[in-house]
């Protein structure tokens, strides 16, 4: 029997990022406290939990976006240091798509797509312009490539901002609560864009308050509260039977 699940734990995928015992202060208030979080490639997880909970923190963090104080990150490898080259080479194979659009209102959509695997990657032009027209065709928009940011609704620009984070054809995708700054009528066209990642195999990590999203694609639940892990689980189990009371008053409150 011990032979066996030896055999099991060699067998599992490794992670791909790896999160162990750090910490983030700012000033004194602890904003990640004693943080352990592995997440194994092509693995969903759904981050949730109140305001000021630490989810965007940790998803900074991971990105190197916030400097953590103690503990380690670990991701594709290359563990997350002051080093300029290790933050460089981290950023290159993640993807992060935050609340606000971030796009260049001075360059076309395809544009915007096109500056970071022109000066990152170093395709010439030519390669750059088609990847970026492939990716505006995966997120169903590329009818818009011509146009500026200011002609597109949030809907279209966050779709925008998908597709320019895949142009660098990441290995991790990290989503900061990208449907939060949407009229309630886009946020539909945005998680559909998000799910068909999902369903591409694409690994993910999403901070969120749309607990059907996280039903229908997270692997794992992960809840956090006052900086910390509280309770982490698949989301049939998170869902219906939540371990905590604390996960149990977050859901009583935003499901209905």
């Amino acid at each position: 029997m011990v032979q066996q699940t030896a055999m099991d734990e060699t067998s599992r995928p490794q992670s791909i990022v790896a999160v162990e015992g750090v910490m983030k202060r700012f000033g004194r208030f602890t904003a990640l406290n004693d943080i352990n979080l592995s997440v194994r490639a092509g693995e969903k997880i759904v981050l949730c939990g109140p305001s000021g909970s630490g989810k965007s923190t940790l998803i900074r963090c991971i990105n190197h976006i916030e400097k953590h104080d103690a503990g380690r990150i670990v991701v594709d490898g290359v563990e997350l240091t002051d080093r300029m080259g290790d933050i460089n080479n981290v950023r290159r194979e993640v993807g992060m798509v935050f609340q606000s659009f971030n796009l260049f209102p001075h360059l076309s959509i395809v544009e915007n797509c096109m500056l970071a695997p022109m000066k990152v990657r170093g395709l010439s032009r030519a390669e750059a312009h088609e990847r970026a027209l492939g990716f505006l065709r995966k997120v169903r928009i590329h009818d818009q490539a011509n146009k500026y940011p200011g002609q597109l609704s949030g809907g279209q620009q966050q779709r925008v901002a998908i597709a320019r984070a895949l142009c660098m054809q990441p290995k991790i995708m990290l989503f900061d609560e990208p449907t939060s700054a949407l009229d309630p009528e886009m946020v539909k066209e945005v998680l559909d864009i998000m799910v068909e990642l999902a369903r591409d195999g694409m690994t993910m990590v999403c901070v969120t308050h749309e607990m059907g999203f996280a039903r229908e694609v997270a692997d794992r639940v992960v809840f956090m509260d006052r900086g910390a892990i509280v309770e982490e689980a698949d989301p049939e189990t998170f869902f219906r039977a939540p371990s905590t009371e604390r996960a149990r008053d977050f859901l009583g409150q935003i499901i209905h």
